[in-house]
């Protein structure tokens, strides 16, 4: 007899059952939203309790101030569906406004870089549209956990000590929060937070303080963030608080109860690109999701299948179309309510079988956007000077995957199906504890999302009253012969539409099961600009964790691209969940050691 196990090691087994999946970037909130189903809640409603539960327990990572992209697929409506819990920039932030403060760029920290928080009202509108639960449910284990103490993960405890001294000397708030007892709190505390568990009960307290039943409860949840005590908190800090930010100056918010009550997230169809098979869905162009959709057309046309996913022509490939992707990203993407972006030429057959001339066996080092004659800004490249920084004493940028991997935190993401085969995807983020200053009688920051904004007049990306930014964040489902598949996600900034893409190589061309493509040896570019301040990029760079085989980094470096290698487990922070007939299956990233799925 051959070997009875053929299949390589895996860091965990992929999950598989019948009854429903859920993958999140920690087991705590996996087991909270798993909870939700085993009490018969649907995917949506565990959807919902497990980013309340993420807000608690990854607070570096993500929080009720920050904003969220939600893909569905809804077996009743039989179609998929994106949410854009994505706020825009306040009434009042002009780019005059920024300018007469004496700014180049929006602060990637502080009351400046604030969005419309848009999570609690997409988390609303799928527990209403989609779910079947009441708020209590979806809300109780957050409260619990946010008063009763969680354990603090490494990562967290990092992140504040990395703030530690802005905390103190300029946001005094945070640190009432954050350093309890006046000192950073070690790895496993039982740490609380207990204005946040109060700010959650009220909320949840005037959602039950009449009748009506759920739809009623969750309007009634609804204004009291919107229009109720969480958006007067948010008002006041604003208008009368002057915040310390990356700029190295003060400056007061332009966020107002008035944004709030004004904005609610909308429901529209996803981008999708037809790949063999698969049929791939994404956010539209006022978020990064279409690059994975761009990558695709480009590769394409190029024989991937049976390629090495560890070796020197699938890496590069990748690479050298995710650099031409990425650079139509900078100069095209933007909200579709404010221009027009030409997102069908972008993956037409015609447009992409001109681009895919430009890639070569040698590494490309210009940003090479391409050309739709009347559209596109004015794309300009400021160079990093010496390593990349995720996240600076000042708390700037999207937290990320550091230059040598180490995990300094990213955002949050989950993937959920149930027993009927409802699907989400989301990856919420902002808000995290290193953005902004805690408002003291609501125990969270706001977003810096606003970062991303040009102070530029006429580009796609210019800061305008209402208008969303060009979000990193994207979530991922795919379609396969016409039947929902699959749901996939990752945090990580600039690098979320790099792995995401990788993944899905891994798993369509190579044949690796989804556990197996998540733990394969995983890279990223930074060749383009950022869209986190100070917006720098560096060209050629190309990271690769230390388990890519040192004959692929070899060859990479005969091809022209600058070669860094980061430590073996470094790159990415990926879950996955499938469905194939009565089949649930799902896979989480061992790296960082949070990410987790359950399932039976």
């Amino acid at each position: 007899m051959g070997n009875i196990n053929p299949d390589p090691f895996t860091t965990r087994p992929e999950i598989e059952g019948t009854f429903g999946v859920v993958a999140s970037t920690h087991w705590i909130a996996t087991a909270v939203g798993m909870g939700i189903l085993e009490k018969g809640g649907n995917a949506f409603d565990a959807g919902v309790a497990t980013a309340f539960t993420l807000q608690v327990v990854e607070p570096h990572l993500n929080g009720p101030g920050g904003d969220v992209p939600v893909i569905v697929h809804d077996v009743k409506r039989a179609r998929t569906e994106v949410i854009c819990g994505q706020g825009p920039a306040p009434a009042r932030a002009t780019i005059a406004h920024y300018r007469n403060e004496g700014l180049d760029m929006v602060p990637g920290t502080g009351l400046l870089a604030a969005c419309v928080p848009g999570t609690f009202e997409s988390w609303m509108m799928l527990l209403r549209d989609y779910g079947t639960m009441r708020v209590r449910d979806v809300l109780e284990p957050a409260i619990s956990y946010a008063r009763d103490g969680y354990p603090l993960v490494e990562r967290a405890c990092a992140t504040i000590q990395t703030v530690e001294q802005l905390f103190r000397k300029h946001w005094p708030t945070s640190a009432a929060v954050y350093l309890p007892n006046g000192e950073v709190p070690k790895p496993g505390t039982l740490f609380t937070n207990k204005t946040l568990a109060a700010t959650y009960a009220r909320i949840l307290s005037e959602a039950e303080s009449g009748g009506g039943g759920r739809d009623a409860e969750i309007e009634r949840a609804r204004k009291a963030w919107s229009q109720g005590f969480v958006a007067e908190a948010i008002d006041k800090f604003c208008r009368t608080q002057e915040v310390m930010d990356v700029s190295g100056s003060p400056h007061r918010g332009v966020l107002s109860a008035d944004d709030m009550a004004r904005w609610q997230p909308t429901v529209e169809a996803p981008l999708t690109y037809d790949y063999g098979r698969y049929t791939v869905c994404k956010a539209g162009v006022w978020s990064q999701g279409p690059v994975t959709l761009q990558q695709l057309a480009l590769l394409k046309g190029f024989a991937l299948d049976g390629l090495d996913p560890t070796g020197p022509e699938f890496i590069h490939l990748q690479i050298e179309c995710a650099k031409l992707a990425f650079a139509d990203r900078e100069k095209f993407y933007g909200d579709p309510k404010f221009s027009e972006i030409p997102i069908a030429t972008l993956l037409s057959d015609a447009y992409n079988d001109e681009r895919r001339k430009l890639v070569t066996d040698k590494a490309s080092l210009d940003l090479r956007p391409g050309a739709v004659e009347g559209f596109g800004g004015v794309v300009k490249l400021r160079r990093a000077e010496g390593q990349r920084e995720a996240v600076g004493a000042l708390g700037a940028g999207e937290p990320t995957v550091g230059r040598f991997g180490e995990v300094r935190g990213d955002t949050v993401h989950f993937d959920i199906i149930d027993k009927a085969g409802n699907m989400v995807s989301s990856t919420p983020s902002g808000g995290w504890l290193q953005s902004s200053p805690v408002i003291p009688e609501l125990g969270f920051c706001l977003g810096s999302r606003a970062q991303m904004f040009d102070l530029e007049e006429n580009q796609p990306g210019s800061l305008a009253p209402g208008k969303r930014p060009r979000t990193t964040l994207s979530p991922t489902m795919a379609l396969r012969d016409g039947e929902p598949y699959l749901a996939w996600g990752s945090p990580g900034g600039d690098q979320q539409d790099q792995w995401i893409t990788q993944f899905f190589l891994r798993h369509v061309h190579c044949n690796l099961n989804l556990q197996e493509a998540i733990d394969a040896p995983a890279w990223h570019s930074e060749h383009f600009p950022i869209s986190f301040w100070p917006r720098t990029a560096r060209p050629g760079v190309l990271v690769v964790e230390n388990r890519v085989p040192k004959a692929t980094i070899g060859n990479l470096r005969e091809r022209g691209h600058i070669v860094e290698v980061g430590p073996d487990w470094s790159e990415g922070r990926l879950t996955a969940a499938s469905r194939v007939g009565r089949r649930r299956r799902a896979a989480a990233n061992p790296r960082g050691m949070q990410g987790y799925a359950a399932g039976r």
